[in-house]
């Protein structure tokens, strides 16, 4: 019977899909956590104009996620592909660094952008 492939090929499509979400996910992550990396080093290199494109990328970022109540917008699409809830479901992090990645990389980016201020305060002097 052919009943088995038929039905095997549904769950197989969604996984693939949940694969590409995952990875696009990861990517932007990893965007989004190399821009906040650099905007203390763009300050420390005097590029204030860097730093500030970087900052304005982020805080677009920032407003994604408040636009959707704290959650990126491909959680809730790769929530579409399966009914796994743990922390890493919609994304290639360790477990951990997705359950607190909103704490870690706000400090950073709080932290970067003070660091950034300080610089620009001294060398506009």
């Amino acid at each position: 019977m052919s009943s088995g492939p038929s039905v095997a090929r549904p769950q197989s499509k969604r996984m693939w899909i949940l694969i590409w979400i995952r990875a696009l996910h990861t990517v932007i992550w990893l965007f989004f956590a190399g821009c906040i990396v650099a905007i203390p080093i763009a300050g420390i290199l005097g590029r204030f104009r860097w730093a500030a494109i970087l900052t304005g990328l982020v805080i677009v970022e920032v407003s994604v996620l408040a636009a959707n109540r704290g959650r990126c917008p491909l959680t809730d699409l790769a929530s579409r592909y399966t009914e796994e809830r743990v922390d890493n479901f919609d994304i290639y992090l360790p477990r951990w660094l997705a359950r607190h990645n909103k704490t870690i990389f706000g400090t950073l980016f709080v932290l970067g952008e003070l660091i950034l201020l300080g610089l620009w305060l001294i060398s506009s002097r």
